[in-house]
């Protein structure tokens, strides 16, 4: 039986109109079911900057902008130190909720944290400096803070426990899931796609933000193996805003073999996406590290087999309806998708591997999961 009428407060500074990625969804999406699930309670939430009301989910949501806005180091100490306290002591909150990664160590309010993944740990020369030393330091700090954490996988649950030394019993793994639109498309469907998208032909697909741990330089080393070993008229369309480090990419952009078959469309809403990644031949999701890796379960959830990468969350994510490669080997990468083009038996095996697989992810699950951690940190200590 969970607390009366509690005050909740929830960072949503990542609550961005038009810009919804990994984070942002499973805050849009966790929060939107929690909130109207539980009207006896009033949520707070916080945001950094001016806001949409497509994100106050419901009457009993207050939305509040907390300056500074928070997008640097030096902002994230005065937005998390400075500002947030003053706000949960104004409103008299109960719970603070964190769905990025941050927190207040400034607050007695009990915190309930979600760490995605440790990403920066793992490759920290793919970041920022000054947000690479800020998250060194003050993550592990964070994690041993929060009154209880929530994580995206296993994976990620095992690697947070061992890197910081928290207790497993006190982390609970919330998996992400697939927004409705993605679903399987028609025959008709998905020509309309190939013909928008591709020129009319066959395509594979990778989607997210262009960023070097998501390996883009690797898929288009492998891509063009792929097409100097196949006679094809096989595309890769490409969907995701350029983040940082990108130069490299830029450059292939402009100097690689078969360019012209690489068609960079930028950052997507769900509706169109859904449609891009349906359409596909193929999900390569060659990435380098994944706390989850959203794309690959909504590539599954459209009945799109996958080709990804053998580390971290993403064979679990994938299970059995996916190719495994090694990232860092272009070869590996093209021999798969050698094999998934050459191959149409194993296509299909994959395919109808990915209607069990994805039923193992929902979001009304993930907010029921997450609302449990929530209110495993209001119990007090025995």
């Amino acid at each position: 039986m969970s607390p009366q009428d509690m005050r909740i407060a929830v960072n949503t500074r990542l609550l961005l109109s038009g810009k919804l990625e990994g984070i942002g969804w499973f805050t849009f999406q966790t929060l939107e079911h929690i909130v109207r699930q539980h009207p006896e309670h009033q949520f707070y939430f916080l945001f950094d900057r001016e806001y949409d009301e497509q994100f106050v989910f419901a009457p009993n949501v207050t939305p509040i902008v907390v300056h500074p806005q928070a997008r640097h180091p030096i902002l994230f100490y005065l937005w998390f130190e400075w500002a947030i306290p003053m706000v949960l002591k104004k409103y008299k909150i109960d719970l603070f909720l964190s769905t990025d990664g941050y927190m207040s160590l400034s607050t007695p309010v009990p915190t309930c944290l979600v760490i995605h993944d440790l990403a920066f740990e793992h490759y920290p020369e793919h970041f920022v400096l000054s947000h690479r030393i800020y998250w060194r330091h003050y993550s592990p700090l964070f994690a041993k803070k929060a009154k209880r954490i929530a994580t995206v996988s296993t994976f990620s649950k095992e690697d947070i426990s061992n890197r910081y030394e928290i207790d497993p019993n006190n982390i609970d793994v919330v998996y992400n899931g697939a927004h409705d639109e993605y679903r399987p498309l028609s025959g008709e469907e998905r020509e309309q796609v190939k013909q928008q998208y591709a020129e009319g032909c066959e395509y594979f697909v990778f989607a997210g933000a262009l960023h070097p741990r998501k390996n883009i330089v690797n898929l288009l080393k492998a891509f063009v193996l792929f097409k100097k070993r196949q006679r094809t008229n096989m595309k890769l369309v490409i969907v995701g805003r350029l983040a940082w480090k990108y130069e490299e990419v830029e450059q292939m952009q402009l100097t690689m073999p078969f360019k012209e078959d690489v068609k960079w469309v930028g950052y997507m809403n769900v509706d169109e996406l859904s449609k891009v990644i349906g359409g596909a031949y193929a999900l390569v999701y060659a990435s380098l590290f994944e706390g989850f890796g959203i794309p690959i379960l909504e590539a599954l959830q459209c009945n799109v087999p996958t080709i990804v990468s053998n580390t971290s969350s993403m064979p679990e994510v994938a299970g059995d309806a996916a190719l495994l490669v090694d990232p860092t080997d272009p070869e590996d990468i093209a021999a798969k998708m050698h094999t998934l083009y050459k191959d149409e038996t194993l296509r299909n095996k994959l395919i109808a591997k990915a209607e069990e697989q994805v039923a193992k992810f929902n979001w009304q699950a993930s907010a029921d999961k997450l609302w449990a951690c929530m209110m495993l940190c209001t119990k007090k200590q025995k």
